[in-house]
């Protein structure tokens, strides 16, 4: 990226510029500073994530309204420019655009880690800020982390952890016989991989993996090899509607294999109906937590949006208001800046019961984690009622970071 900086000597310096000075007094410069800050949001709007990027366009914009009806930022209005982000080649071309032609001061979103590590490259390459806002591969805080790629979504290994305290707690690893039925991408075969290493390190067997297409609908192949294998655990390594289909028909089969997941966003789950969701299930925040910030966000977005928010909602809500309360701090909208503040610990209020920071190691945000439970279907009052909590993971006074991904060398940054 090239510009051309223009300083006030620089323009004393012509005739022209000079006139234009006298007979003007350096409006331009005032105009300037009163411009709105420009923050860059891509999130698949199609194919089979779209459910999820639609939250979080409502959650970003949200946060936006919120900024602004609050005097915005350093005294400017927040503008964001919303971008579809389809696929990893169009989410490269239009990060590259919203750097090079948007002028934003830095990006946010993202859901697909394919796609999330094509941002991340333009973000290094072009030195501006990106916060991923709901991919998980444990890849992107590994070899492919970088200055300035920061994660408010947690890792694989976060999911994989926080639920499974809840399993060893009910006995539900050592010796038994997992089925695995894993999304075809960068994803699902991380997640597949960090839920492997849990069972082996935990005495679990795992009797079976099914990579399923992330534009596969029909899930009979799969439920009929499940029914065949008699496992004494069924868990999805899923993601985006594949989840949505997977728990309908599940239930429909009429299979009452135990179901785990290791990775989850409501939205989906509320989509399958009332009556079929089951299992336990990791979450990175519900809108039951019971904080006063959370409940705070929930009764907002009801009142905006007539509905509940689920959890990518929460995640593109937070980034900005995270940046913002960062801008405010440094007194600048620098990127730069805002990445050495957020790399050096900054505490936020994430609507949980402790702050989050992002650590030096790989900027990943350490935070408490969630599990819930399917209630009983004749206790759903709708299709949103389908689970109780089970808690919050690391419990009060533990380290929060005995979730985050292993440091293990692999990121470079810290």
């Amino acid at each position: 990226m090239t510009s051309r900086r223009i300083t006030r000597r620089g323009i004393l310096q012509t005739g022209a510029g000079a006139a234009a000075v006298a007979a003007i007094g350096m409006p331009a410069i005032v105009r300037a500073q009163a411009d709105a800050i420009r923050i860059g949001h891509l999130t698949p709007l199609t194919g089979f994530l779209g459910p999820l990027g639609e939250y979080a366009q409502l959650g970003v914009k949200l946060a936006a309204e919120e900024i602004n009806a609050g005097g915005g930022v350093l005294g400017r209005k927040v503008e964001l420019v919303l971008e579809d982000s389809v696929n990893p080649q169009t989410a490269s071309a239009k990060a590259e655009r919203l750097v090079e032609r948007d002028k934003v001061a830095m990006i946010i979103g993202e859901i697909s880690s394919a796609s999330g590590l094509a941002i991340g490259q333009v973000a290094n390459r072009t030195k501006t800020v990106f916060i991923n806002t709901g991919c998980n591969s444990d890849a992107l805080r590994g070899a492919s982390c970088n200055p300035y790629m920061f994660h408010i979504e947690a890792a694989n290994s976060m999911y994989v952890e926080g639920v499974g305290n809840y399993l060893l707690r009910d006995n539900l690893v050592k010796g038994k016989k997992w089925y695995t039925l894993t999304a075809d991408y960068a994803f699902g075969h991380d997640l597949a991989r960090v839920a492997r290493n849990f069972l082996q390190k935990n005495g679990g067997q795992l009797s079976g993996d099914e990579l399923v297409p992330t534009d596969a609908t029909d899930f009979s192949p799969y439920l009929l090899k499940i029914r065949q294998a008699r496992p004494d655990i069924v868990a999805s390594n899923l993601a985006g509607n594949q989840i949505t289909n997977f728990i309908k028909q599940y239930a429909e089969y009429g299979l009452q294999f135990p179901v785990v997941g290791f990775g989850f966003d409501t939205v989906v789950a509320w989509g399958a109906g009332k009556g079929n969701f089951s299992g336990i299930w990791p979450l990175v925040w519900h809108h039951l937590v019971d904080t006063p910030s959370s409940k705070a966000y929930v009764d907002a977005f009801q009142k905006k949006y007539g509905k509940l928010p689920d959890n990518q909602s929460w995640g593109d809500y937070n980034a900005l208001k995270i940046v913002a309360q960062s801008m405010n701090e440094t007194k600048s909208a620098d990127t730069q800046k805002l990445a050495e503040h957020l790399h050096k610990g900054a505490k936020f209020d994430v609507m949980k019961s402790r702050e989050g920071y992002f650590r030096a190691y790989d900027n990943q945000m350490v935070m408490e984690m969630y599990a819930v439970r399917a209630k009983e279907p004749g206790k759903m009052k709708d299709q949103f009622d389908i689970y109780d909590p089970l808690g919050s993971v690391p419990g009060p006074g533990e380290d929060m970071e005995v979730l985050a991904p292993p440091k293990d060398g692999a990121c470079k940054i810290g």
